[in-house]
């Protein structure tokens, strides 16, 4: 009798073990994740410029990371992205302010998951003034 109870509680143990290992397995967050690091770097390709600066940027399920704002780059974000493409970022220059037509290329890029799918987006610029007046002054890139 006792290695009878011995056994159905040894089972009992097993089976809560893996029902344990299951529960950790199991995502918590009902929102897609959302983390990217963002980069401006000094050169005509994202893959042979030198890095400027760099940002870690997480929004979902909260906004946070390495970013000054995060809040408000993830609000930015998430209102100009599009299936993992960010290009509505560069929608509206502002019109009021010129620059030098030097050439000295300005790479921003995105690169992470977004909304739960990989990404890789990045945007050359002719110079940084450029990148200013496109961008806007946004929150995204303002670090």
């Amino acid at each position: 009798m006792l290695r009878r109870f011995a056994a159905v509680s040894a089972s009992a143990l097993l089976c809560l073990a893996g029902t344990a290992g299951l529960a950790e397995a199991r995502t918590d967050s009902l929102y897609a994740p959302s983390a990217v690091v963002l980069s401006v770097s000094k050169g005509a390709d994202a893959t042979s410029a030198v890095v400027l600066r760099a940002v870690t940027l997480s929004c979902a399920p909260t906004a946070g990371g390495t970013h000054p704002a995060p809040e408000a780059a993830c609000a930015e974000l998430k209102a100009t992205s599009e299936a993992g493409a960010f290009d509505e970022l560069l929608a509206a220059p502002d019109p009021d302010r010129m620059c030098p037509q030097h050439y000295d290329p300005v790479t921003i890029t995105v690169d992470g998951v977004w909304e739960g799918a990989r990404t890789s987006w990045e945007y050359t610029f002719a110079n940084s003034c450029t990148m200013g007046v496109t961008l806007n002054e946004g929150a995204a890139f303002s670090f």
